[in-house]
């Protein structure tokens, strides 16, 4: 197990830097282009890719490296840069992550590679969770799984909400009910390989914020699916499904386990949101004078990048603990990476309003960035689970209490 540590070690310091320069040089000009727009930005997805940054072999030694510290530097980096951008980068990872945490090694490496493609044909995936009726409770999924044993396939139904990449990945992660008297313990994950028909992009959310990043819903109609891409395997599902039923432990969750190997990282992503808006107006407020001083000599403003800052480096703290954790498998016995998620988001959404604050009228027009970065902060109070259910998850962990 690696040693908890603070200390960036050579490798790491350069991993950060080749990142930063990559959102400061290539991300950061691109933002408001992409922002406006509110499409995919494949120019920058294709850059990133012909760098090695958007592939497989990257994301994997992220999630390998025993410090738990590579993913979430890359993701406040990226986020600093813009974070509609760093996610329509990064958002394949979820897809990812539902395949490493249900699936078995040799589905990992089979689709694995196939949610980024290569860096001639880059491609995307998905993580369809969320439903119309079912967003925070995912134990009420509606979307059904049904076995053709005669054919050896699954035949998936429903329609999934807010799912990043929806409709336009190569690779979909679905979850979905294979026995609904169950909840959330007869649930399973699948793959739906690029191709397949019955599955489709459904509307196509105009979002506040992160618009680079596509945001759409999924509808499944008669999809099937081969019966080996049910991540985990058959024999595995039945297995669960009979300690289920006969009131046994069953295992984690599908949609859990993706989740809470995520959270960090969405963390991550909203620290260097807030970082950014720091930055700006720490800099904004040294030049900018007025009644003859600059306005960083005013404590009103002083204590504002005071509190700003000292919540930002709590975030990271939090976000690098949380990672560390997951990495060297340690359980998050007091909700260690909803803690990291909950406070990471909240402080991206209170630094960007400080910092509008701080640049007055400026800082609500689109010639400056704080108005873009409030707006992209407060989707990371929301999605991957609200500020209320990390609240939830955590104080049930603190208290071993089933609190509703």
């Amino acid at each position: 197990m690696s040693e908890f540590s603070l200390d960036l070690d050579e490798d790491q310091i350069q991993l950060q830097k080749w990142l930063h320069d990559f959102a400061e040089n290539v991300i950061r000009p691109a933002a408001h282009e992409w922002d406006e727009r509110e499409e995919t930005p494949w120019p920058i997805i294709q850059e990133a890719a012909n760098i090695g940054l958007y592939s497989f072999d990257f994301v994997a030694n992220a999630f390998m490296d025993k410090s738990g510290l590579l993913m979430p530097i890359a993701a406040e980096e990226l986020a600093w840069g813009d974070a509609g951008i760093a996610l329509a980068i990064l958002g394949s990872t979820l897809g990812l992550a539902g395949i490493a945490g249900n699936g078995t090694p040799e589905q990992l490496m089979e689709w694995g590679p196939q949610c980024f493609g290569t860096p001639e044909k880059p491609q995307l995936a998905a993580f369809a969770v969320s439903e119309p009726d079912a967003g925070s409770d995912v134990s009420s999924l509606r979307t059904k799984a049904v076995y053709d044993e005669a054919k050896d396939e699954w035949v998936l139904n429903g329609t999934k909400t807010w799912i990043t990449n929806g409709g336009i990945a190569d690779i979909h992660v679905v979850v979905a009910s294979v026995d609904s008297t169950l909840g959330s313990r007869g649930q399973a994950s699948f793959i739906v390989p690029p191709g397949t028909p019955g599955i489709s992009q459904g509307q196509k959310f105009q979002k506040m914020g992160i618009r680079a990043s596509h945001t759409a819903e999924v509808v499944l109609e008669d999809c099937r699916v081969p019966g080996h891409c049910l991540l985990g395997g058959k024999d595995k599902l039945d297995e669960k499904i009979a300690r289920a039923k006969e009131g046994k432990r069953s295992g984690g969750q599908a949609a859990m386990k993706t989740f809470e190997g995520s959270r960090p990282t969405v963390g991550a992503q909203a620290l260097g949101i807030a970082r950014a808006a720091f930055e700006y107006s720490l800099e904004y407020a040294k030049e900018r004078k007025a009644f003859g001083r600059a306005i960083i000599e005013n404590q009103a403003i002083a204590f504002k990048l005071a509190d700003m800052k000292t919540r930002i480096d709590a975030s990271r703290l939090l976000v690098w603990r949380a990672s560390w954790m997951g990495a060297n498998g340690k359980e998050f016995t007091s909700g260690e990476g909803s803690m990291s998620k909950l406070y990471a988001g909240e402080t991206a959404v209170y630094v960007t309003e400080e910092a509008i604050q701080i640049l007055g009228g400026y800082g609500y027009v689109r010639d400056y960035p704080v108005e873009r970065w409030h707006r992209d902060s407060k989707i990371f109070t929301i999605f991957e689970g609200t500020s209320e259910i990390q609240r939830l998850i955590i104080s049930r962990a603190i208290s071993g209490v089933h609190i509703k």
